[in-house]
């Protein structure tokens, strides 16, 4: 991709999870502890970039869905800490799924997330959230207050394919009446963000925020707060 100028873009697309908002991990130490787990919020956090990254395959993407890796995720993440697998932790993760379920775990806002969205919303681009979720993720931005930046928010559950099938890209691209060429989609997964949104003929960004995805074939950037500056460039 490139940012000399030539694009035109006109419509940033925006994943949701490891993007806008990430995993409540307070809660889920929360509930380990109810279940007899002594876990930081903070080594949860910690564990999950490289966990995340290590599910991040063209073949584990190609035979899941993302449901499964999310669960593949939760599981990594417990195992890296040192949560054993046990009948309490089972009850644990059900405890947390069902609370996924009715009001996402994704709920903490990225620190950089409203003032980069203020910034992206006054450069005049339309935006809008292409997210691999649930059925709650609208309910989820509603409740954080990031919902009236959005021309549309798109939920994979709710429009019945996903990243990185490109058809998932090109419903949001007739919703907010944009142009694949014009469109510039920012995520967090390679074989699920950049590869699906490539098929549907989008240009690619990759918040690497951990530098995990060096020699990937895709532009990255560290933090969210860096996106309005670059895509400036590309009008």
């Amino acid at each position: 991709m490139s940012s000399s100028g030539a694009l035109h873009i006109r419509t940033v697309f925006l994943d949701a999870g490891g993007v806008l908002i990430f995993p409540n991990w307070q809660r889920v130490s929360d509930t380990l502890a109810r279940h007899g787990f002594a876990v930081s919020a903070e080594a949860l956090r910690e564990a999950e970039p490289v966990v995340k990254f290590a599910i991040d395959t063209a073949e584990q993407v190609g035979s899941t869905n993302d449901a499964q890796r999310g669960g593949n995720l939760f599981d990594g993440v417990l195992d890296a800490v040192g949560v054993p697998r046990t009948p309490s932790r089972t009850d644990a993760l059900s405890e947390l799924y069902a609370y996924h379920m009715e009001h996402n775990l994704w709920e903490d806002v990225a620190p950089d997330a409203r003032a980069t969205l203020d910034r992206l919303q006054a450069l005049g681009l339309t935006l809008a959230v292409v997210s691999n979720a649930n059925g709650v993720v609208q309910r989820a931005f509603e409740r954080a207050g990031l919902h009236g930046y959005f021309g549309a928010i798109c939920d994979s559950q709710i429009e019945g394919v996903e990243k990185p099938d490109p058809r998932f890209f090109e419903i949001v691209l007739e919703r907010t009446g944009s142009r694949p060429e014009r469109t510039l989609h920012v995520g967090d997964l390679y074989h699920v963000d950049v590869i699906g949104a490539r098929r549907a003929g989008l240009h690619a960004l990759l918040l690497d925020a951990h530098g995990l995805y060096e020699g990937f074939d895709v532009e990255r950037i560290r933090h969210l707060a860096e996106l309005p500056d670059l895509v400036r460039n590309m009008l």
